[in-house]
C-alpha cells in the first residue's frame, strides 16, 4: 500500500493562462488549478486517487478565506466512499495533522510521506492569484500559524516583538481603528512579547484561526480612555483558574478575569460568538474542540443564559458523537412559547430565534428532558468517583473485620480439635498399657465429641463464601453474629 512520490522541488512558478482558463500554478513538481470558494472535486491533483485500494477516491473542498501566498486557509480532505462509516456523514480532515492521526490509526503500515507526497494539500485562489495586487484579508489556519517564523517578519522590516507578520498591529485597518492602549511595564516591557499578539499567561502567540476564538482580548477602559488590551488564551486562563466559573476571593461566573488590570469579561457573548462560527465550520474535528472549549467555560456557571446556553452545546456535542449529519446537529430542542432566547442576567438577550446561535425544532418537552439530564457533568462524576472510593474503603474495612474474625475462630476451632485428639491418644496408650482404669466407653464417646467439633469446623469453612452467603445460625453459633430477620 504505497503512493508514488512526486518530485520535490520547492519553487512556485505561475503559469499564464491560456484559452481563457486561469493560470496554473507549479509547485513541487504539480500544475494546481486555482480555484473558487467552497469550491470542491475528488481525486487528483487535491485528494489521493487510487489509496489505499484502486478505486479509492478521496474528496476534497474549500472554503472563503485565503492566507498571505494566495492558498485556502481552510480546506478540507474527504474519506472514499468505501472507508466511510455506514449512516455517517463523510469523514472530513481539515489539517494534516488530523489526516496523519487517521492515516496512523487505520493503516500503521503506510507510508505517510508518500501519502502526502500523492497530492497537493495546498490549494490556490482562483480569485488570489487572478488579481495578484487584490489586498487578501487573512485568518490563518494552526498549521499556517505556526509555521510563520521571525524571518518573515524581519524581511519586510516590520517590528511586532514576537517575530509576528501576522500581528493586528501591523494590520492597516487596525492602525486607523486602533483605541489608545494603556502603557504597561511590566510584560510589554519584556524584549519579545507583544500586547497585540502575545498571551499575558504563558507568552506564546495567539492563534486566528475561526475569527480568534481560542483567546479572549481585555477591552475594559482603564483611564483617560485608554483600553487595556493585553490577550490570553483561553486555556491559559482555565488552567490559571482566570476564566470560566471560578468560587474563593475571585468570584467568577463565566468570566475572564486579566491578570493585568483586574477587569472581568463576560464569556458568555465569547461563547455566542463560537457558535455563530462553528455553523459556517465543515470540520468535524475543529467543532468538537470548539464546542468542549465553549462547555469548559459555561461549565458551573449560575446565569440562567449560561446553563440554557450550555445545554444546547452538550446536546449538539452529544449528536455529534453520535454520527448527527453537521447541519442537523444546530436543530436542537426550544421552548416554543419563549423563542428559545437566552438571556444573560446581567448583559440582556445573548442570542435566539433561528436567526441566531441555535435554530429551533422540537419542543418544550425535550428540553426540560435535556435541561434534567444534562448536569455540570464533570462535577457529578468527580462526587460519584469520591463516594465509590469510599463504600469501596468501608468495604475493605468491614471485609478485613470479617477475615480476622473467621481466620481467629477458626485457627481456635482446629487447635481445640487438635488438643482433643492429643488427648484421645494418650488416653488410648495408656490403657493399651493397663497404666489407667479408663473405661473403653469413655474413649468412644471422646471420639464422638471430636467428631462433632470436626463438623462444626466444616460447617464455619463456610465462610470461605463470604459472610452474606454463609447461613445466619452458622454466624451466629460459631461467630457470635446474631442478625435480625
Amino acid at each position: 500500500m504505497t503512493c508514488k512520490r512526486k518530485e520535490d522541488p520547492m519553487d512556485v512558478d505561475v503559469l499564464d493562462a491560456t484559452h481563457g482558463h486561469s493560470s496554473a500554478i507549479k509547485e513541487n513538481g504539480l500544475l494546481l488549478r486555482p480555484v473558487l470558494p467552497q469550491e470542491s472535486g475528488e481525486g487528483f491533483p487535491y485528494a489521493p486517487a487510487d489509496w489505499p485500494q484502486p478505486g479509492d477516491t478521496w474528496g476534497w473542498k474549500v472554503g472563503r478565506r485565503t492566507n498571505a501566498s494566495g492558498y485556502y486557509a481552510d480546506r478540507y480532505l474527504y474519506l472514499p466512499l468505501r472507508l466511510r462509516k455506514p449512516g455517517r456523514a463523510k469523514g472530513g480532515f481539515a489539517s494534516k495533522l488530523s489526516a496523519e492521526q487517521y492515516i496512523r490509526a487505520r493503516f500503521p503500515d503506510a507510508d505517510i510521506e508518500a501519502f502526502f507526497a500523492s497530492f497537493s494539500w495546498k490549494i490556490p485562489s482562483q480569485q488570489v492569484f487572478r488579481t495578484h495586487e487584490e489586498h487578501v484579508s487573512i485568518s490563518l489556519s494552526s498549521e499556517e500559524f505556526a509555521e510563520q517564523s521571525l524571518s518573515d517578519t524581519q524581511s519586510v522590516g516590520i517590528a511586532c516583538k514576537a517575530g509576528n507578520k501576522h500581528c493586528r498591529s501591523l494590520m492597516e485597518e487596525a492602525k486607523h481603528s486602533a483605541v489608545a492602549s494603556m502603557p504597561c511595564d511590566v510584560c510589554c516591557s519584556e524584549p519579545n512579547f507583544c500586547r497585540d499578539c502575545c498571551c499575558i499567561l504563558c507568552c506564546k502567540t495567539i492563534n486566528l484561526t475561526f475569527g480568534g476564538y481560542s483567546f479572549i482580548r481585555c477591552e475594559a477602559t482603564i483611564s483617560d480612555g485608554a483600553v487595556c488590551g493585553h490577550a490570553a488564551h483561553i486555556n491559559c486562563a482555565l488552567r490559571s483558574y482566570m476564566a470560566g466559573t471560578v468560587g474563593g476571593s475571585i468570584g467568577l461566573d463565566a468570566e475572564y478575569y486579566c491578570r493585568h488590570c483586574d477587569a472581568r469579561t463576560d464569556l458568555v457573548k465569547h461563547v455566542t460568538g463560537i457558535m455563530k462560527t462553528c455553523k459556517s465550520v465543515e470540520s468535524e474535528d475543529d467543532i468538537e474542540r470548539m464546542l468542549k472549549l465553549s462547555i469548559c467555560i459555561l461549565r458551573g456557571s449560575r446565569k440562567t443564559g449560561a446553563r440554557e446556553l450550555l445545554n444546547h452545546i452538550e446536546l449538539a456535542l452529544q449528536k455529534l458523537e453520535y454520527g448527527t449529519e453537521l447541519k442537523d446537529i444546530w436543530k436542537l430542542e426550544e421552548n416554543p412559547s419563549t423563542g428559545a432566547q437566552f438571556h444573560d442576567e446581567n448583559n440582556g438577550p445573548v442570542g435566539g430565534g433561528q436567526n441566531e446561535v441555535l435554530d429551533s425544532s422540537v419542543g418544550l418537552q425535550n428540553t426540560a428532558l435535556v435541561g434534567t439530564m444534562i448536569v455540570d457533568r464533570e462535577t457529578e462524576y468527580l462526587r460519584m468517583e469520591k463516594e465509590i472510593d469510599q463504600i469501596l474503603q468501608e468495604l475493605r474495612k468491614s471485609q478485613d473485620c470479617e477475615y480476622q474474625l473467621a481466620r481467629d475462630r477458626l485457627h481456635t476451632q482446629k487447635d481445640y480439635i487438635s488438643s482433643l485428639y492429643e488427648q484421645l491418644e494418650k488416653d488410648k496408650s495408656e490403657v493399651a498399657r493397663h497404666m489407667s482404669r479408663t473405661d473403653p466407653d469413655a474413649l468412644l464417646d471422646k471420639e464422638e465429641h471430636i467428631k462433632r467439633e470436626v463438623g462444626k469446623l466444616k460447617d464455619m469453612e463456610k465462610v470461605a463464601k463470604g459472610f452474606g452467603m454463609t447461613p445466619k445460625y452458622i454466624l451466629k453459633q460459631h461467630f457470635d453474629l446474631d442478625f435480625e430477620e
